[in-house]
């Protein structure tokens, strides 16, 4: 039921309106001011959390495919047992062509997910060798054990020392090359 209330003074003219109790600007509808924002920081430390993780997860599954494709296409040229693309001009090298074939197929990656290349560790190049990637006929496979760093410090505790560990390999038989 609606309450009334007259208007005016003296009873002349008076009309009668609704008696509303919170009016904007009023005493009472002040109340409520803020309370968004307290909502707001409350849910935003969770809210974050979720969307930084959820990224951190997305880089690690692109950086495995990424690494899982420089690996396939390392193997690919390794089976052809060329050696064109060796940095070294004068005394090319399979074994470091089919490396620099990988790191041209990694965006970039190469270098910082260290990878040891068939259990050799990165930048130890002195322990590479010529028949690593084996000789025509033979089956070949080429592995890279990966080292990938987090970014989000709140998801580094659920992997061992904050660092997503993986492996890459590719399977071939090598060509009938020379």
């Amino acid at each position: 039921m609606r309450k009334w209330r007259e208007s005016g003074s003296g009873g002349r003219g008076t009309e009668m309106r609704p008696l509303v109790r919170f009016q904007p600007g009023c005493a009472g509808a002040g109340r409520e001011r803020g309370s968004s924002a307290v909502e707001f920081a409350i849910v935003a430390p969770l809210l974050f959390f979720l969307l930084f993780a959820i990224i951190d997860i997305c880089v690690l599954f692109w950086v495995n495919l990424t690494m899982q494709h420089a690996v396939r296409e390392g193997a690919r040229y390794a089976i052809t047992g060329q050696d064109t693309i060796d940095p070294s001009a004068r005394n090319r090298q399979r074994h470091l062509a089919v490396i620099e074939r990988i790191k041209d197929s990694s965006m970039g990656l190469y270098d910082r997910v260290q990878p040891r290349i068939n259990g050799i560790g990165y930048g130890d190049s002195s322990k590479y060798t010529a028949g690593m990637f084996g000789a025509a006929g033979q089956i070949m496979v080429l592995r890279l054990d990966c080292v990938w760093p987090l970014m989000t410090p709140l998801v580094q505790p659920f992997f061992k020392d904050g660092k997503y560990a993986f492996s890459v390999a590719a399977t071939m038989r090598n060509e009938a090359f020379p």
